[in-house]
């Protein structure tokens, strides 16, 4: 909505441009004035035309002024300095805007575009952990706002199946006397084929000369030829998949499909890619391209000795398969892969496949000695928000001793959870996170905010006894008065802006941000502004009620719930 402004403005100065006789070589630049005092957007044209008229900014602003026309959004054109700065008519943008903001409020026009976006995709050789976190949550809030921006969008979850980590699982099952370790059939699968993991590494560790039997394994499954071992894999991964989706969903993350590396050794992938890249393929005791042409000093290994497929050249598989069927890929990834991601871009193009949009993540830890494991080995996103809800729920038992026990237990669980989405969210993902509880869990700086701002605007209109959404037609009078509630309307008036920018930028903390922004006008409205049985009672009640709609639609799209009590 708040692009009308902009659009309205830029119409405005085209005109008067064309009117002087003054011809434009770039677009014309608008933006939003660091303060409402320079209106609700400026512009730097002047800046723009004085190096081609020969002239001082301040005089071309002048000659601007003479012949520009206001448009009806706008109350009133004047100039700061050489900039040019509009000021909406506060009446006719807040009815603009209030009445066209429904329950979808924030969904913009097909793109007729199909995106893969592959995240998580963690080893299946245990449960997410504190390390794994970062990626779920940028790569499902993306897909969320990419969604609302009008995009196809099909995440994807790439299971590494073949893998040495789950040779060595599997091995620990063949070779019980030297694992001293059985899986509980009544524990979460991922955490137990994490125990059993753990053990057969320190058994290796104290035996290195079990290691070869490894490779072995991986040569026997890649053939395909053995059916028990490769339901012995196959059960292996099954389970720690189990474990991994039961934990994504408490988290609010969603994938759409779960694509195993092992299908493109199966369906012949692997090996055509090898034949299609023959010519370029160079060998030193493992196949390899050489890629010193392109910058890069290390190697690509195609296969092992042995002859067995590597990561890598499934992984290029993979990614051939994702070009075909989409017109763009993502890849949410650590940036401990910028190197792989690299080769694999050079590779792909050798091979006539389009090169991923990487969005590389710092990692995310814990303040030493906030929180410990059971084992001593590292933080599961389970235990993560176990804590987290726990927390809360001693914040809500201090603050809400009328809710029954079921009660607190359902807003403990929204405020745990959206409390770790949103400080991870809220950051951008090349800076690194100390997770920190106080932080995350504040009723005054964290999610826990932004939820007490929707639970707010629901309280108020129960007691107002408005139980759907208001229609717009009822409101007589559009006049806005208080600068709180002006500056509520435009903040609301942003979010398909910021939609549109976190999509073209391909980032969360632009969401994240305004999320916060919103919640604090509306707090800022809630307490100066009288609502029930002032003289703009069915006004502010619409107001209120398009907030909640519009606190509520940015949590979605960060994956948190907006409980309508606190």
């Amino acid at each position: 909505m708040y692009r009308i402004l902009e659009k309205e403005a830029v119409n405005a100065l085209e005109n008067a441009v064309s009117a002087l006789g003054w011809e434009l070589t770039d677009k014309i630049k608008v933006e939003e004035p660091p303060s409402s005092d320079m209106g609700d957007v400026a512009s730097s044209l002047s800046f723009q035309l004085a190096k081609e008229l020969k002239r001082s900014p301040m005089e071309i602003t002048q000659e601007i002024l003479e012949k520009i026309e206001t448009p009806s959004i706008f109350e009133k054109v004047e100039s700061k300095g050489p900039y040019i700065n509009f000021f909406a008519d506060n009446e006719k943008f807040s009815k603009l805007v209030l009445e066209a903001l429904d329950d979808d409020y924030g969904t913009l026009e097909p793109k007729n575009t199909k995106i893969i976006l592959e995240h998580t995709s963690a080893n299946p050789n245990g449960p997410l952990h504190i390390g794994h976190i970062r990626n779920s949550i940028i790569g499902d809030s993306l897909t969320r706002i990419l969604k609302k921006a009008g995009y196809e969008v099909e995440t994807q979850y790439y299971v590494n199946d073949m893998g040495r980590q789950i040779a060595m699982i599997v091995w620990g099952l063949l070779n019980p006397d030297y694992v001293n370790y059985e899986m509980d059939e009544t524990g979460k699968p991922d955490h137990e084929i994490g125990k059993l993991y753990f053990n057969v590494n320190e058994v290796m560790r104290a035996q290195p000369e079990l290691k070869g039997e490894i490779n072995k394994i991986l040569k026997r499954y890649e053939k395909g030829k053995e059916e028990k071992l490769g339901e012995l894999f196959k059960g292996v991964v099954d389970k720690c998949v189990q474990g991994i989706k039961s934990t994504s969903e408490r988290l609010n993350v969603h994938h759409d499909a779960f694509v195993w590396e092992s299908t493109f050794i199966k369906n012949g992938d692997v090996e055509r890619i090898l034949k299609s890249l023959e010519g370029r393929i160079k060998t030193n005791e493992v196949p390899y391209l050489d890629l010193e042409e392109y910058g890069i000093d290390k190697e690509l290994i195609l296969a092992r000795s042995d002859g067995t497929s590597l990561y890598a050249t499934r992984d290029l598989a993979y990614h051939l398969y994702k070009s075909n069927n989409s017109d763009k890929m993502v890849d949410i990834l650590g940036s401990d892969h910028k190197l792989a991601v690299k080769q694999l871009s050079i590779a792909l193009e050798m091979i006539g496949g389009s090169t991923p949009e990487v969005i590389f993540y710092e990692f995310i830890t814990l303040p030493e000695g906030s929180m410990s494991t059971r084992r001593g080995v590292f933080i599961s996103v389970d235990e993560l928000m176990d804590e987290a809800v726990e927390r809360a729920m001693k914040e809500i038992e201090a603050r809400r001793s009328d809710l029954t026990d079921d009660e607190k237990a359902e807003i403990a669980e929204k405020i745990g959870i959206g409390a770790i989405r949103y400080f991870i969210a809220r950051l951008s993902p090349e800076k690194h996170i100390v997770f920190k509880w106080d932080e995350a869990l504040s009723f005054e700086r964290g999610c826990a905010s932004i939820q007490y701002s929707h639970a707010r605007a629901c309280k108020l209109l129960e007691k107002a006894g408005i139980s759907e959404t208001i229609d717009p037609t009822t409101v007589i009078d559009w006049n806005l008065e208080d600068p709180a509630e002006i500056e509520l309307v435009k903040i609301m008036s942003k979010f398909t802006t910021v939609i549109e920018e976190s999509a073209r930028i391909n980032r969360v903390h632009p969401v994240a941000q305004y999320a916060m922004d919103l919640a604090g006008a509306f707090n800022k409205f809630y307490k100066s502004v009288p609502v029930i049985g002032s003289d703009k009672e069915d006004l502010r009640l619409l107001i209120v009620d398009e907030a909640r709609i519009t606190i509520k639609n940015s949590l979605e799209l960060m994956g948190i719930d907006a409980p309508e009590s606190m």
